[in-house]
C-alpha cells in the first residue's frame, strides 16, 4: 500500500499544505508558522504521510488553492476528496459547505438544513471544527446564527477566518470597511479598482 504523500506550498496567506492518497486529498493545512511547524502538524495528523512530488490531483488542488488566495473567486469544488470512512451525515455537511460559493457565507443552521438535518446546527459546528480540508471544504464561510463570527479551529483562529473572507470580499454585514483593520481591501473594492 502506498503511503499518503504531502506537499507544502506558498500562498498569499502563508505556507499551506495538501495531503493525498490515490483516491484524492485526505487533508489540507492552513498556515502554521514555518515549514518545520507545518511538517510537525502533518506528522501528528497523518503519521504515515511522506513528502512527495504532488500527484496530478494534488497539483490541481495546489494550483486552485493558490489561485483562490489571490483572486478570491476560484472554485475548488473540482478538487477530489477521499471521504472514505466518514458518516453519511458528515459527507452531506461537507458537500453543503462546498456548495457555498466564494464571497458568500451561510450559518450552521443553513448548512444543517441543506444537509437534510435542520435540527443539527450544533453537530454542523462540530463537523466544521473537525474539517480535515480547510479552504477546500470552506468552513471559513460558515457562521453562527444571525451571521455572527464565531470560533475557527484552524491555526490563527478567527483572524485567519477573517483573512480568508476578506480575500473573497465576503459581506458579513452592511458595515463599510469591515476588514480594514486586517490590511485588506474595503468591502466591494476589488484589486485594481
Amino acid at each position: 500500500m502506498t503511503p499518503p504523500g504531502f506537499a507544502l506550498f506558498d500562498t498569499a496567506i502563508g505556507l499551506c499544505g495538501v495531503v493525498w492518497n490515490p483516491v484524492g486529498l485526505i487533508g489540507t493545512l492552513l498556515p502554521e508558522g514555518d515549514g518545520d511547524a507545518a511538517r510537525a502538524r502533518i506528522a501528528r495528523r497523518w503519521p504515515a504521510a511522506v513528502a512527495a512530488a504532488p500527484s496530478p490531483e494534488a497539483a490541481f488542488a495546489i494550483s486552485a488553492i493558490t489561485a483562490l488566495m489571490v483572486d478570491g473567486r476560484t472554485d475548488l469544488t473540482g478538487v477530489t476528496l477521499d471521504m472514505g470512512g466518514l458518516s453519511d451525515f458528515l459527507i452531506r455537511v461537507y458537500a453543503a459547505a462546498r456548495a457555498v460559493p466564494p464571497g458568500q457565507t451561510r450559518t450552521y443552521g443553513e448548512i444543517a438544513a441543506a444537509a437534510g438535518a435542520p435540527r443539527e446546527a450544533r453537530a454542523v459546528g462540530q463537523a466544521m471544527g473537525r474539517n480535515p480540508w480547510p479552504i477546500v471544504v470552506p468552513c471559513h464561510r460558515v457562521m453562527g446564527a444571525g451571521g455572527k463570527l464565531v470560533g475557527f479551529s484552524a491555526p490563527g483562529g478567527t483572524d485567519t477566518k477573517l483573512k480568508l473572507l476578506s480575500i473573497e470580499q465576503a459581506r458579513l454585514s452592511n458595515a463599510p470597511g469591515l476588514f480594514d483593520d486586517l490590511g485588506g481591501l474595503p468591502i466591494g473594492v476589488r484589486p485594481g479598482t
